[in-house]
């Protein structure tokens, strides 16, 4: 299947591209470089890190209705392009967003690549984590009622994270966005720091598809994950328990303000409007005597005179995630184990967050300031 580049960068946003395409076998080919950057194996050899990714999973979303029918249970807009003009194919695009209950409470993440398998029907993948994908289904077969929307599992597709193998790399390593019959290679809509997904089938490696790319090990991509924040399947975001903008989700270019409504909508709107998040899932470092089974999520943290400043959600290593009170992260943070360990923890601000949008600014603009004086005191 012929292909065209329709979008070049690392800076994913929201309705970034990714190439319409049908679902077919497809040979192995290369997925090739900017042609920005030097076309020598030498120089390329280390770029890119590809982790694959066993915890997760892919639904296909397809038929008539899957549009409207998507768009009344996530929290984000349906990326949709125009119609081609009949020279071009249409273009398929790639978004983030969250299903919540009706309480608005986050029960699944998922990163939505959408597809144009040809101009009268549109579908989706959903990309989940691996453990729901059984229980997502049954909820989109709750809703579906009489809407003309097939919803099956994917398990002849793989994905992928592909990263830069150093931080150097990664505002000068570009990939080209594209897909050919089976395999797309997309920005991360999340945020730049995550790199790139790719979808592939099963038979085929990344290793062949991204050149003189090397395997990484699924734990090194957690502790990248972590270090930068981003919170992904039910150990960071529990079902029915997560907020998400507590979850930074509106960080994540994963949700709409101005979209009609969806389940979980009125609590999340109110949120927003209101402008007040007092607790924030933050990225922690933690040190100490870390316990030898891991600590359990919800582990309460505190503060070093003994007042609860948040809960613990998850950690790979020595990095996690915790969820805290905006206003005691610069202090000392403590979790006090079931071994009778003290395992210190150090809350960061992510660099990465949006701190020019006008609903985000006065928020991080005060964990800045408040993180500044803490840092001097």
């Amino acid at each position: 299947m012929a292909a065209a580049v329709l979008l070049r960068g690392t800076a994913p946003v929201r309705g970034g591209s990714v190439w319409g395409l049908r679902l077919c076998a497809v040979p192995r080919r290369r997925l090739t470089h900017s042609a920005a950057r030097p076309s020598s194996d030498n120089a390329i050899a280390s770029a890119w890190t590809c982790f694959p990714l066993s915890d997760r999973a892919l639904l296909r979303v397809r038929g008539p209705d899957s549009v409207p029918f998507l768009s009344g249970l996530l929290t984000n807009e349906l990326p949709l392009p125009g119609p081609g003009d009949g020279t071009t194919q249409p273009s398929a695009r790639v978004g983030y967003a969250h299903f919540l209950n009706v309480q608005g409470r986050t029960l699944y993440d998922v990163i939505l690549y959408r597809v144009q398998e040809h101009a009268a029907v549109t579908g989706f993948f959903l990309e989940c984590d691996i453990s729901v994908v059984g229980t997502l289904r049954k909820h989109l077969m709750l809703y579906r009622i009489r809407r003309k929307v097939e919803v099956e599992p994917c398990p002849e597709l793989d994905v992928w994270a592909i990263l830069p193998s150093t931080p150097e790399a990664q505002g000068s390593q570009t990939l080209q966005e594209k897909a050919e019959g089976a395999t797309i290679l997309v920005a991360d809509p999340r945020t730049a720091c995550m790199g790139w997904r790719l979808l592939t089938p099963r038979e085929n490696s990344a290793l062949h598809l991204v050149p003189g790319s090397c395997h990484g090990d699924l734990r090194d991509y957690h502790k990248h994950r972590y270090r930068q924040g981003i919170p992904e399947g039910i150990r960071d975001l529990p079902p029915g328990v997560a907020l998400p903008l507590e979850s930074n989700l509106a960080f994540m270019n994963g949700v709409s303000f101005t979209k009609g409504c969806y389940i979980g909508q009125e609590l999340t709107a109110r949120t927003h409007h209101m402008g007040v998040i007092r607790k924030r899932l933050f990225p922690v470092q933690l040190s100490g005597s870390l316990p030898a089974a891991t600590i359990e999520p919800g582990t309460s943290i505190l503060t070093e005179s003994g007042k609860a400043a948040g809960k613990f959600r998850a950690s790979e290593g020595n990095v996690g995630l915790a969820l805290l009170q905006t206003e005691k992260i610069k202090g000392p943070l403590h979790i006090k184990t079931s071994e009778n360990g003290h395992v210190a923890l150090t809350a960061s601000v992510p660099d990465w967050w949006p701190k020019a949008r006008p609903h985000c600014l006065y928020i991080v603009a005060l964990l800045m300031e408040s993180w500044d004086k803490g840092a001097a005191s």
